[in-house]
């Protein structure tokens, strides 16, 4: 899918985007950088990077990777405008509550959990200083939608993000600091095929069969189909430009129909 942007739209800002190298961090990398951002970002091994971009080799899901990445951040583009929290995933087993121990349940909480909480710690201070500045977390529809096959950590997660996002967004808005989270369904990521290959290896069948029973597990999309990662990530950049002044402390649900309730 094609990036439609205003190459001025983004011009001047300083953006980090959190687990920027596949899926929709990437599209979302891509999308800023169409929009005429400088962008920062950080992997744990950096392969086919975008040109253009300020790469960190760190661990998100660790302190100190966070550090480096804030560090690194304020000393190449001397602050950040906006943050973007696409970081996330599941490495969970298949296998319902029974087969999470407290290392899954603690590698969840680190991924789609704390990394966002540290990078926020470290990074709001100098928007409050500034008394300016953009953030938009990445939640899930499964924070309200759970799947307990094989992500009730992740969902748990999420659902812990959802509730940190508004009441930071009750904190900083009056300080100048917009707040807001994007809900996705089911994105058509490189993530999603490890998912479904997860399932297909745990219950049998093919692949095929594993993606008919998250989308029985889901109830159906309505539209027919899962998102794209570059309509999340035109989402997400929508909230974090000026177009949004007036939006703060909301959730945008990005799911094609799949939640059918109010």
């Amino acid at each position: 899918m094609s990036i439609q942007a205003d190459p001025k739209e983004f011009a001047g800002k300083r953006v980090l985007v959190s687990g920027g190298t596949k899926g929709l961090g990437r599209a979302t990398i891509a999308r800023f950088l169409a929009g005429g951002a400088r962008v920062v970002t950080a992997a744990r091994t950096i392969s086919n990077p975008i040109e253009g971009v300020e790469y960190v080799q760190a661990d998100l899901t660790t302190p100190q990777g966070s550090q480096a990445l804030q560090q690194a951040a304020l000393e190449r583009l001397g602050g950040i405008d906006i943050l973007a929290h696409v970081i996330g995933g599941s490495s969970a087993p298949a296998g319902g509550f029974a087969a999470l121990t407290d290392e899954h349940w603690l590698a969840e909480l680190n991924l789609n959990l704390l990394a966002t909480v540290r990078l926020d710690r470290l990074l709001l201070p100098q928007m409050l200083e500034r008394g300016k500045g953009t953030v938009v977390h990445v939640t899930s529809i499964q924070s309200v939608l759970p799947l307990p096959e094989s992500t009730t950590g992740y969902a748990a997660a999420k659902a812990a993000l959802r509730t940190y996002s508004k009441s930071i967004s009750k904190e900083v808005g009056p300080k100048g600091v917009r707040v807001n989270s994007v809900s996705p369904g089911w994105i058509m990521t490189e993530a999603t095929q490890d998912f479904l290959e997860v399932l297909r290896a745990a219950n049998g069948g093919t692949i095929e069969d594993a993606r008919q029973s998250v989308l029985d597990a889901l109830g159906g999309i309505t539209i027919g189909r899962a998102a794209e990662p570059e309509e999340v990530a035109d989402l997400i950049a929508y909230l974090a430009s000026d177009r949004a002044a007036a939006i703060h402390g909301a959730e945008f649900v990005i799911d094609g129909g799949t939640i059918r309730t109010v």
